[in-house]
């Protein structure tokens, strides 16, 4: 391999070195499921204080004194400072490689968790806030990871399965959100125990969030020693021999593909449906359950596991037919069907159905992320797996919050079921949109194949 290293590319923020591109070889290393792990440490660390004050929305209100809504927005948050910040965000992780963007990532996840620590009092609900705004920058650095470390640091066979497993990172955090917040703060008449409560929890937050911190800093790298896939190397290849072009161009060239718009349409119901239904669950548990609060957490939990096993499967399904148009449309199918059986179980109030619902429906609606990504990456090479992945987000952060905020205007004029009814709607609108993307575009595969073909000739 002579003199591969003599000369130093950062393009694309990787650190791949070259003089003579035929000379480039492929390989794959061990430690690439250690960096995996840690993205998902930080990725998960950040969603797990995504629905902590919703999915408790009765306590917090009495607690801190605020508005149903008031709480809500601290879940809305999230979404809002997404659409405006993905832009640089993208920015940052396209030029300056997945290092720079995930310590970031995890330094404003701290610094946000220790500001909640100051503010376990009643009249500090601003406080609160803040620190919850800070956290939700800090995911600008994390949502559009997942397919392009899947991309810089695994070969093409197990792309899917890795941005799966980043996705399913995100995934642990909710479950985690949903599940441990009413199970440390009690429904209570007494302030300074849901003081107590609150500060043990920020707290424990804060510690977790540092250790996270501190292992990113250390052993987290921006890519290995040599790309992993012909499909990379030959990214590379065309980065080193053509002027490089410039973000402002990227995005316009993604704006400009077709597919790649009806995927961002689609992908951003799917996603604003799922935000809608968790951010409003303890509303719609508690209004048919007088009790329902531990429920709601449980129902919560059940929704993320669902879409944990979801992420997983179908990212190895992916990774096994490269079929991304069908298994994208039986997704969508299935997430609508789900949909419609929660309302009708909510109606009827069978909580056993709730629960079987609420993971069958996790499971497809929260499997599509891994599946949004990974086709936007195949209609969209070779442009950086960071850009596709960053507008697909700002889609669904943008549904997101339109979502959540008129889902709650309805649900408090008219109830839980005819939210549940739009939220169906919506769903049935974005498989409309599946069924027209051309699922024969998938550039990086065809790239992948044309190489392979070409070494077997030689």
């Amino acid at each position: 391999m002579p003199e591969i290293f003599e000369k130093q590319t950062m393009k694309y923020g990787l650190k791949w070195n070259f003089l003579d591109d035929t000379e480039i070889e492929c390989k794959t290393y061990r430690r690439r499921w250690f960096i995996l792990a840690l993205f998902c440490l930080c990725s998960g660390g950040s969603a797990m204080q995504w629905i902590q004050y919703s999915i408790i929305t009765n306590i917090i209100v009495e607690y801190y004194h605020v508005s149903s809504v008031a709480v809500d927005w601290t879940s809305i948050i999230y979404m809002v400072v997404y659409i405006p910040l993905v832009f640089p965000a993208s920015y940052i992780l396209q030029k300056k490689g997945l290092r720079v963007a995930v310590i970031l990532g995890a330094f404003l996840l701290t610094a946000g968790s220790w500001i909640k620590v100051f503010s376990a009092e009643p009249n500090r609900f601003g406080i609160t806030f803040a620190g919850q705004t800070v956290v939700g920058i800090s995911q600008m650095f994390t949502l559009g990871v997942p397919a392009r470390l899947a991309a810089v640091w695994f070969p093409h066979h197990q792309v899917s399965t890795a941005t799966a497993i980043g996705v399913f990172g995100n995934q642990v955090g909710m479950a985690i959100g949903f599940l441990i917040p009413p199970m440390i703060v009690h429904e209570s008449s007494d302030m300074n125990q849901i003081s107590s409560e609150l500060y043990a929890f920020y707290i424990g937050t804060a510690i977790l969030t540092t250790i996270i911190f501190l292992l990113i800093i250390i052993f987290f790298e921006t890519s290995p020693p040599l790309p992993p896939s012909m499909a990379q190397k030959l990214t590379l290849i065309k980065d080193n021999r053509v002027e490089e072009k410039s973000f402002y161009f990227s995005l316009t060239h993604l704006i400009g593909n077709y597919n790649f718009v009806l995927l961002l349409f689609s992908y951003g119901m799917n996603i604003g449906a799922f935000y809608a239904y968790s951010t409003l669950l303890n509303q719609l548990i508690t209004d048919h359950f007088s009790t329902g609060v531990e429920d709601a957490g449980r129902v919560g939990l059940t929704l993320i596991v669902g879409g944990m096993l979801g992420s997983l499967a179908w990212g190895i399904v992916l990774d096994k037919t490269q079929i991304y148009k069908g298994t994208t449309v039986l997704i969508y199918i299935l997430a609508t069907l789900g949909m419609t059986a929660f309302a009708y179980s909510l109606e009827k109030e069978i909580m056993t159905f709730i629960y079987i619902t609420s993971g069958f429906l996790g499971f497809f609606m929260n499997g599509y992320l891994t599946v949004g990504y990974e086709f936007g990456a195949e209609l969209t090479y070779p442009e950086s797996e960071a850009t596709s992945s960053g507008l697909l987000n700002a889609s669904g952060e943008l549904c997101g919050v339109m979502s959540v905020i008129v889902a709650e205007i309805i649900l408090k004029q008219y109830g839980s079921l005819i939210t549940d009814i739009s939220l169906v709607i919506m769903l049935l609108l974005g498989l409309i949109l599946c069924v027209f993307i051309d699922g024969s575009k998938l550039k990086r595969l065809a790239a992948s194949q044309r190489s392979n073909t070409n070494n077997m000739l030689l």
